[in-house]
């Protein structure tokens, strides 16, 4: 009986590198780093255009395509 949990297993394993490496889009969870820059002052987001919205903590935490900037306008990260 345990050959064949252990046949089982294995079945499913190869089931699942199989599906992996026929289609290498699935993605994991990203993992964001626990920090906030300080210096933020604003962000601009591709669906809201050039409108200053209220900054995320970090380019991890704000909306794809969003760009993080300072006070003085410097870009300091964008969101991917």
């Amino acid at each position: 009986m345990a050959c064949n949990k252990v046949g089982v297993l294995h079945v499913f394993l190869l089931c699942g590198a199989i599906l992996l490496s026929v289609n290498p889009e699935i993605t994991f969870a990203k993992a964001c780093p626990q920090f906030c820059y300080g210096d933020v002052a604003y962000m601009t987001c591709p669906s809201s255009g050039n409108e200053h919205l209220a900054p995320a903590c970090n380019c991890c935490l704000a909306g794809k395509g969003c760009t993080l900037y300072s006070a003085d306008g410097t870009s300091i990260c964008t969101a991917t």
